[in-house]
């Protein structure tokens, strides 16, 4: 029997629940309908997300992402929507979304969503000095 779309999102446990990491996923295939006109809207979603003690299982993501394909709804309240259905499922350290609407009336949309696990703060960036050449090695 084939796959049908779904709203129950499923994960499993970090392998590495000690250490901060990211996870970017890219949907390119997003779809669903326009409110108002009932018209196709497609997106590219980007995820990315720092996990705590769950990671998000793809095929259940995939799945997901499939269920919106026939629901009328504004850009801004599904991208929202699927942040919030994100965090119940896993709980992240962090989750950033962002959706890349395709040109609709000569006019680009791209929605920012993200979420913050209360006191969870990144590890401050890594400078890494630039490589320099021994002054034996120069001609």
């Amino acid at each position: 029997m084939p796959a049908q779309p779904s709203k129950t999102l499923e994960s499993f446990p970090n392998p590495k629940p000690e250490r901060d990491y990211f996870v970017q996923i890219e949907v390119p295939e997003f779809t669903c309908l326009c409110p108002l006109t009932a018209q196709p809207d497609f997106a590219t979603l980007q995820i990315a997300y720092v996990p705590d003690q769950r990671n998000v299982e793809l095929k259940s993501l995939k799945l997901y992402m499939w269920s919106f394909r026939d629901e009328g709804v504004f850009h801004e309240a599904v991208t929202n929507r699927i942040l919030d259905d994100l965090v119940a499922a896993l709980a992240p350290r962090f989750l950033r979304i962002t959706a890349k609407w395709y040109v609709r009336g000569g006019i680009y949309t791209n929605v920012v969503a993200e979420h913050r696990k209360a006191g969870w703060l990144p590890a401050p960036p890594v400078e890494i000095p630039a490589q320099t050449t021994p002054a034996s090695t120069r001609g």
